[in-house]
């Protein structure tokens, strides 16, 4: 079975499910990546995993090599990712610690490097981007998530703001209206980038607070709490991950 690759965010720098056999420093094209590539088994399957704020989460979103990660991860044999990254819920059936799998992202980053296409000599190269995640991986989680009895919610449009900064609470009310669900920092140009050199993308969205001006984020989002959240919720996201790999 091909190599699955995991990328990790914030309050997931590590699996622990996974059988170690080697840790491997990557060189690509486009720079380094995050940090080393952790190579091993979970179930039998060969994975690979990389935390993207780096091992000791010091890489800000708008700082984070995305381009260097994929092509590590595909350098690698990786065939298909998953990405782990947590969210602030918008929609009005979101809460922290909800695990949800996003159908459709809306991008609001600026000035990242989003293509390798690009540069003197290199052909323009339009993906179609109608689905930005792998229909099949997303089935394939879904039922991971059932087989293991935990709840993963079917579908939600992802907004990828340009960080570090949370958003204002006038902000996550234009989300909304755009048709936003959750909003994170990470999901763009990641899910873009894998597209373009045809690795089968997914993510599991972790809410870790509600977005700004909603639930107990109406004055401020209480940073503090995230912490205790995401700890509990990631051990949810492992099992599915874990029954994944047992495919």
């Amino acid at each position: 079975m091909p190599l699955l690759a995991i990328i990790g965010g914030s309050g997931l720098s590590k699996l622990g499910i996974m059988e170690v056999t080697q840790r491997k420093v990557a060189r690509t094209p486009y720079g380094e990546p995050s940090g080393a590539l952790t190579l091993g088994r979970i179930r039998g399957r060969a994975v690979a995993f990389l935390a993207r704020h780096g091992y000791g989460h010091t890489i800000a979103p708008h700082e984070v090599n995305y381009r260097a990660n994929l092509w590590a991860l595909k350098d690698a044999g990786a065939d298909s990712v998953v990405s782990v990254a947590s969210v602030g819920g918008i929609r009005k059936d979101t809460w922290p610690g909800q695990l949800l799998l996003p159908h459709q992202v809306i991008d609001y980053t600026w000035g990242r490097s989003s293509t390798y296409f690009e540069g003197v000599g290199l052909p323009v190269n339009h993906i179609d981007f109608t689905e930005p995640y792998s229909r099949e991986l997303r089935r394939q989680l879904l039922a991971a998530a059932k087989d293991c009895g935990e709840m993963l919610v079917d579908g939600a449009v992802y907004a990828a703001t340009q960080g570090p900064r949370l958003e204002s609470a006038a902000e996550i009310e234009r989300l909304e209206r755009d048709g936003a669900d959750v909003v994170g920092m990470t999901g763009m140009p990641e899910a873009s980038l894998a597209r373009e050199i045809s690795l089968e993308y997914a993510t599991i969205a972790v809410v870790a607070n509600y977005a700004a001006g909603r639930g107990d984020s109406q004055r401020a989002v209480p940073l503090d709490k995230i912490g205790e959240v995401l700890d509990e919720a990631m051990g949810r996201v492992r099992r599915i991950i874990e029954k994944l790999c047992e495919g």
